[in-house]
């Protein structure tokens, strides 16, 4: 290289970052669980918690918000527009609504952004980010499946919480744990645990290795 030549700064790539999301649906020990296992990855987490979530959070786990304010998720207000989850220009690897309330899901299948959650996941589906919206509702109506029809079709992925019972669960901690890591390796995330698991699994139903 010649002396008077300048090279060129090093290229800064975007912080992995993620955002997890939790709407007035019951279904709370998914979130806690899944919140969990991404903290445990290191990845840079971004918290939102809906009003009602909070209602129902208190309900099923016990917890307050000042629980999820002590972890090292970033957390943001649900009314905060301002917040930078806002903006297509602050890179993300993508979000998870988990549960997913019917009121939820049709605000973001409609394009409506009445809080931030919805406006976040509205971002992640114009600039074609994962969108993972985690219903727990039945039965389902018409509407209901035609919202998350249209939801599919422009990107999101509908990820029912429907445990599975093949695998023989023990317990309640089985079903939640085996659902969520369905979930993390859906969203490439997965700590050395989950995919040690994977593997296992695999193994066990005659997959390979």
């Amino acid at each position: 290289m010649l002396a008077d030549q300048k090279s060129s700064p090093p290229a800064v790539s975007a912080p992995e970052r993620f955002i997890l999301a939790m709407t007035g649906a019951s279904g709370m020990l998914y979130a806690q669980r899944l919140l969990a296992h991404l903290l445990e990855t290191g990845i840079e987490l971004h918290l939102i918690i809906s009003r009602q979530a909070a209602l129902v959070i208190r309900e099923e786990l016990g917890l307050g918000l000042e629980y999820f304010q002590r972890l090292s998720a970033i957390c943001h207000d649900v009314q905060d527009f301002s917040s930078p989850l806002a903006s297509g220009s602050f890179h993300t690897q993508g979000m998870v609504i988990i549960p997913c309330s019917m009121n939820s899901l049709a605000a973001v299948a409609q394009g409506l952004s009445i809080n931030l959650i919805h406006r976040a996941a509205s971002v992640c589906l114009k600039e074609q980010r994962k969108l993972i919206l985690v219903p727990r509702e039945s039965p389902l109506s018409s509407i209901h499946l035609e919202n998350m029809l249209r939801l599919s079709q422009s990107g999101a992925v509908i990820f029912p919480a429907m445990p599975a019972f093949y695998h023989h669960p023990k317990n309640l901690e089985d079903l939640v744990e085996d659902f969520i890591r369905r979930v993390l390796e859906h969203i490439g995330q997965a700590s050395p645990a989950v995919q040690a698991y994977a593997r296992k699994r695999r193994v066990e139903y005659g997959q390979g290795g």
